[in-house]
């Protein structure tokens, strides 16, 4: 993947898992599942392409339980 339009890819999927689990009544289960899902499904390199977003953007466009959870989750994605 390169440059800007691998990371707007990777926004747009994980805003796309964000709503799924934004749905869920409890956050705190939603933010736990959401990041167990990145962990497990996402490439290494993936991960490390949205938090280093996160990082250099603050995040921008992201959704805000992707927010969270890639700030609460942040060592086990990493």
């Amino acid at each position: 993947m390169n440059g800007h339009r691998s990371t707007d890819n990777l926004v747009r999927m994980a805003n796309s898992i964000g709503d799924f689990f934004n749905a869920m009544p409890d956050q705190e289960e939603a933010r736990r599942d959401l990041a167990m899902h990145i962990q497990r499904y996402w490439e290494p390199r993936m991960r490390s392409g949205l938090l280093r977003h996160l990082e250099n953007h603050q995040g921008e466009g992201l959704q805000e339980i992707v927010l969270v959870t890639l700030r609460q989750y942040r060592a086990e994605l990493g």
